[in-house]
């Protein structure tokens, strides 16, 4: 249902593929997803991006499963992170890899520094769009 690749005329890239096909019928595209916990507060201290990316895991994963989907029906995600330092960046894509999201970030993904997002605190955001199985 799901096809990736890397094309040989381009570089080979860290943990994602640079062309996703879907044969999926149905397309899941959900908003995208904040650090914020069930009260709608921004979880973790000031620049604290381990916790921030915890939460957005946790609410990635809640939406997927609302949506009948799993991290392995990602088709494109889109990762927002308040940084323009490339190290910061790294750790929260390392941090995303190693967490139960990690298949959603083998498709089509897009890592971006950001000036900021739309919660006062905010330093995480994810945008995923999921195949829906049949």
């Amino acid at each position: 249902m799901i096809q990736r690749f890397n094309p040989p005329d381009v570089h080979e890239p860290s943990g994602y593929s640079h062309v996703t096909i879907s044969s999926a019928g149905r397309l899941a595209h959900l908003a995208g997803q904040c650090p914020l916990d069930l009260a709608g507060t921004v979880v973790g201290a000031e620049g604290d991006y381990a916790a921030q990316t915890d939460q957005v895991v946790t609410n990635c994963l809640a939406v997927l499963d609302a949506a009948g989907a799993a991290p392995s029906d990602v088709v494109r995600s889109i990762v927002y992170v308040v940084s323009p330092d490339s190290t910061v960046l790294s750790a929260v894509w390392d941090q995303l890899m190693a967490s139960p999201l990690a298949p959603a970030f083998t498709t089509a993904s897009t890592l971006l520094g950001v000036a900021s997002l739309g919660y006062r605190g905010q330093l995480i955001e994810i945008d995923l769009t999921a195949a829906l199985p049949d």
